[in-house]
């Protein structure tokens, strides 16, 4: 994981290098498709990590692009055996492995049912890169560790350059995120704060909400804390509750909207005396003394989770360190999960 976690900023690079109209990732051609198609309405799929890259592109077709965007279940098209009419529609199959039989049954009903389909992948060899109309392949190389850390940033680039994002406004995220895991000696001493949390809770709004929902995923495989992910709106919304001193807050707090939006948050976070880690361009220690930042580089607001989400893969394997477990052999998983 540790190695893994380290070669990111190079599959950036990579990514960028050949995201060209002759580059080995598709994505120029894939875009280009999906501009002819002219799309109404785009649908994503996924399972586990990459159903949070889904969700990071969500908000990128709904704010960049002016299309209506949702995730779908692929329980309806398999256990329900749902055949929707899909004409005009795209549909995005996310997946690291490419492999789980249920996203490639929803890609087979999707282009049944008239949607272009695109799939993004880190196996070009796949089922579900060849079944779909365009494959984008992320070129994040092998990933053996089960908690998946490079596959998951170079999803986040490929599907910021796939749905129209400038690739000069992502050049300098290789050497920015070179930086942020630079810092792993502060972040390992950071995480002794941690060691032994039963509970956390991480929040976030707009393009970090998915980075909030992806850092208690890794707590949770990792670790084995019981960590709950909220949007900072829902947070709001009875969850609050649940804070406490004794249960660590995560926020991620961009300098975006996104961000200005989380500050109500964080105002009743300091109310009740929580213990605050907050991440991000615009992270701010809380009053008190009951707190703790991490500082990032501001970046473009789209492109902010690629960084967001470095401290957080290192401060769960530094977490699951300090507990005694080991992150690269989490118990009862495997690297690709089958579901039907």
């Amino acid at each position: 994981m540790a190695s893994e976690t380290a070669e990111q900023p190079a599959v950036w690079r990579r990514l960028l290098a050949d995201s060209g109209p002759s580059g080995a990732s598709g994505v120029d051609a894939a875009a280009a498709l999906v501009r002819r198609r002219s799309p109404r309405f785009v649908l994503l799929v996924a399972r586990g990590t990459s159903d949070h890259a889904a969700l990071h592109a969500k908000y990128l077709v709904e704010i960049t692009l002016g299309l209506p965007a949702g995730l779908v279940s692929p329980s309806t098209f398999t256990a329900y055996g749902a055949r929707p009419d899909l004409r005009d529609v795209l549909m995005i199959a996310v997946s690291q492995s490419g492999g789980s039989p249920d996203l490639l049954r929803t890609l087979e009903v999707a282009k049944a049912g008239g949607a272009l389909t695109v799939s993004v992948t880190n196996n070009a060899g796949s089922a579900l890169a060849t079944t779909a109309d365009a494959h984008v392949d992320v070129l994040a190389g092998p990933e053996r560790a089960v908690a998946a850390t490079k596959s998951y940033t170079a999803q986040l680039l490929a599907l910021y350059l796939l749905l129209g994002g400038a690739p000069s406004a992502a050049a300098p995220l290789p050497d920015l995120g070179a930086g942020v895991l630079d810092r792993d000696a502060e972040i390992a001493a950071l995480a002794t704060r941690y060691r032994f949390a039963e509970r956390m809770i991480t929040t976030g709004r707009g393009y970090s909400y998915p980075t909030a929902r992806e850092a208690a995923l890794k707590l949770m495989e990792t670790a084995y804390v019981s960590a709950q992910a909220f949007s900072g709106a829902d947070l709001l919304h009875g969850p609050l509750a649940l804070v406490e001193p004794r249960v660590p807050v995560l926020a991620v707090v961009s300098a975006g909207p996104g961000g200005e939006a989380f500050r109500p948050v964080l105002d009743a976070l300091a109310e009740r005396h929580a213990d605050v880690l907050t991440v991000g361009s615009a992270a701010v220690s809380t009053a008190g003394g009951a707190g703790a930042e991490i500082r990032l580089p501001e970046t473009p607001d789209a492109l902010a989770p690629l960084l967001e989400i470095l401290p957080f893969q290192l401060l769960a394997r530094h977490v699951a360190v300090d507990r005694g477990g080991d992150p690269d052999a989490p118990r009862g998983l495997r690297k690709v999960t089958e579901t039907l």
